[in-house]
């Protein structure tokens, strides 16, 4: 982790004790029979447990630990998440999308492997990630957890937000901060409050702290995809891990460029200050939570 403070070393001393657990399991999960060709099994492994931050699984095992149960199940679901992430990830750097050849500090799944076997690689991880939670899971709490997450990987969020940026870059008529906003909800909101439910569901969470969460997770993903593109219009390619200025290059609707640094940044820091709010419900458990919120507002990558 980066930028450790006081305001959020709750959530980085979180990350370190988890995170080497859900990358060992995450590496079990990727390590399949004879049956998988060498090669698929290779590119899935590369994408899916490069260095990466893991804050959808983590969110999973906060959202639990804050409503009173961190169990090995919400690791079940962890892994699931983290599976669609990656899966979304092969697929925005290819050509046809993002176009990206750097993905946390390493070639992109498509630059090392061929278009076809990083399409193949995506595919493979987003129908794995559901039989994990089927098979993982107790049957009630699976159904409504392959629920969630579906929803969030579907046409009306995930694949519907990044439709809807392609769209833009066809057509800029509609460049607005509503438009943009409605992008990031579906393309990135999503799968953070997918995590956040999906641990509140598996702790037994109340409606009012369901209620909390919901909130909490809409707010932090929005922000964390302003200060997303924040660094990518001031961040290096060092720092990053990825390729940066991309979006202004092509044009692409981003937050700084349509409100400016200045207000983008007090933007983002609203929406943290209003996450935090929304997890009073949880007193002294929420600090891991409020702590990931500061982390969010305060990161360099």
């Amino acid at each position: 982790m980066t930028n450790t403070s006081v305001s959020n070393r709750p959530f980085h001393d979180f990350a370190q004790t988890h995170r080497p657990a859900l990358d060992e399991v995450l590496s079990k999960y990727s390590t399949y029979s004879q049956d998988c060709p060498a090669e698929l099994q290779e590119a899935i492994r590369h994408s899916l447990l490069a260095p990466g931050k893991r804050l959808r699984p983590l969110l999973v095992l906060m959202a639990a630990d804050a409503c009173g149960s961190l169990s090995e199940d919400a690791k079940v679901a962890a892994c699931a998440v983290e599976m669609i992430h990656t899966y979304s990830l092969i697929h925005d750097d290819l050509p046809a999308m993002d176009d990206d050849d750097m993905r946390r500090g390493r070639p992109s799944c498509h630059a090392k492997f061929g278009e076809a076997t990083a399409i193949l690689a995506g595919d493979a991880l987003l129908a794995q990630a559901f039989q994990t939670l089927a098979d993982g899971l107790p049957a009630k709490m699976a159904a409504r957890c392959c629920s969630i997450l579906g929803f969030a990987a579907g046409p009306a969020a995930l694949v519907g937000g990044q439709v809807a940026d392609l769209a833009f870059e066809r057509d800029q008529s509609e460049g607005n901060v509503e438009f943009l906003q409605a992008i990031h909800r579906r393309k990135t909101g999503a799968l953070f409050l997918a995590s956040l439910q999906m641990g509140g569901i598996i702790a037994d969470g109340s409606d009012e702290q369901m209620e909390s969460l919901e909130t909490y997770g809409k707010k932090l993903g929005l922000a964390f995809q302003i200060t997303d593109d924040l660094l990518d219009w001031q961040g290096t390619s060092q720092s990053m891990g990825k390729r940066v200025q991309k979006d202004r290059e092509k044009g692409k609707l981003t937050f700084p460029g349509l409100l400016g640094v200045d207000e983008s940044r007090s933007q983002a820091a609203a929406l943290i200050a209003g996450s935090i709010e929304a997890l009073a419900v949880f007193g002294d458990r929420a600090v891991r939570l409020e702590s990931l919120a500061n982390y969010v507002l305060e990161r360099n990558r």
